[in-house]
């Protein structure tokens, strides 16, 4: 990205008009920060080096270039940030989901359309915006698509504050919204920042609602979250065998875990979806185990195509499956579907079948 402005700007003007364009594509807040990140970014080191990414080496391997976004794009010097909210309308109950081991829970971020497809097109109409008002300008946009602390960044712009789980919270609309940004060449004037120590004090103060809650402890600490304990990092980001001292704490919960969401008081100020694109698809808020356990991956890919399920995979999502199917009520009707799987071509999908019928066995 070079660093080439357009003439005779009003960056205030211009600031407020991007404001506005974004609630007119459907986000429910828009702000723009500096780039200066380096607190977060030793934050970010220090988790790292203690391990807690597991898996993901993608976290790592980018250095410094997700807390210094000019490195990662050449000419950034502000970050406009969105939020969007993805609660799926008329949806079933998450927790009665959750409590019923012979359905399937699917985080509600994943019932419906691709998030990121979603909120990179509107993006992307955001920055033609921009560009029409402003003229030709250097930008890029992404969607938990980079190396991007977007939630430092969405902090920074004023959309929110980082919670003890980590995600970010509003007061008036929780925690079930998606992120994207806009880094941009364009010296917008930015959003005053709130204090770390104010933030935390005000919103969050002593509760430890998500932490207590999380079936496997993975909230570690106020704010730091070991991903290798973490459901959702588990059914979606490890590729390999679930370790076995996790399988029985997952539950029913197929792809992702929203519980330290659904404990969170300020989710009870949550607002629902008004994004079509984001109500539930093929009946998947409450579909039973066994059912899923059936399809094809051929059915897999029909199903999930331009959803976030999609990518991992149909050989992951038995593995997923397995391990529910093993937490579930103990019935011939289980055991049928797992001996049905039990001489599938995987081994990791066998491997997790066998452990699902001995729990069954017991």
């Amino acid at each position: 990205m070079q660093n080439e402005l357009p003439l005779k700007i009003n960056y205030t003007t211009l600031a407020a008009n991007i404001k506005q364009w974004g609630t007119k594509l459907g986000f429910q807040d828009v702000g723009i920060s500096d780039i200066h990140l380096d607190a977060a970014g030793a934050r970010l080191q220090q988790w790292l080096a203690l391990g807690y990414h597991g898996d993901m080496d993608y976290m790592a391997k980018h250095g410094s270039k997700r807390s210094r976004p000019a490195e990662l794009i050449e000419g950034t010097v502000r970050v406009i940030s969105v939020r969007m909210n993805y609660y799926p309308p008329a949806s079933k109950e998450a927790w009665s989901v959750i409590k019923d081991g012979e359905r399937a829970f699917i985080s509600r971020y994943a019932l419906g359309r691709d998030y990121h497809k979603v909120l990179r097109n509107r993006l992307e109409k955001l920055a033609r915006q921009i560009r029409a008002e402003a003229g030709e300008y250097n930008y890029r946009v992404f969607t938990d698509s980079a190396p991007v602390q977007e939630v430092e960044l969405a902090e920074k712009a004023r959309l929110g504050w980082r919670g003890k789980h980590t995600l970010l919270l509003t007061r008036e609309h929780g925690s079930y919204f998606f992120l994207g940004e806009i880094y941009t060449n364009l010296p917008l004037p930015v959003d005053a920042e709130v204090p770390e120590e104010t933030a935390v004090k005000n919103h969050c103060g002593s509760c430890t609602a998500c932490m207590d809650v999380c079936p496997t402890q993975a909230i570690v600490a106020p704010y730091q979250v070991d991903a290798r304990r973490c459901i959702s990092y588990l059914t979606i980001e490890l590729k390999d065998s679930i370790p076995e001292e996790f399988r029985s704490m997952i539950g029913n919960r197929i792809y992702g875990c929203d519980d330290c969401q659904l404990a969170c008081p300020w989710n009870r100020f949550a607002q629902i979806s008004v994004e079509k694109d984001f109500a539930v698809r093929h009946g998947l808020d409450d579909v039973a185990l066994t059912d899923l356990f059936a399809w094809s991956e051929v059915k897999f890919q029909q199903v999930f195509a331009g959803s976030a399920i999609y990518r991992i995979g149909h050989e992951q999502w038995l593995r997923n499956i397995a391990v529910a199917l093993g937490n579930a009520p103990r019935s011939d009707k289980v055991m049928q579907a797992l001996h049905a799987r039990s001489q599938h071509a995987s081994a990791l999908v066998r491997e997790h079948v066998s452990w699902a019928i001995n729990q069954q066995s017991k």
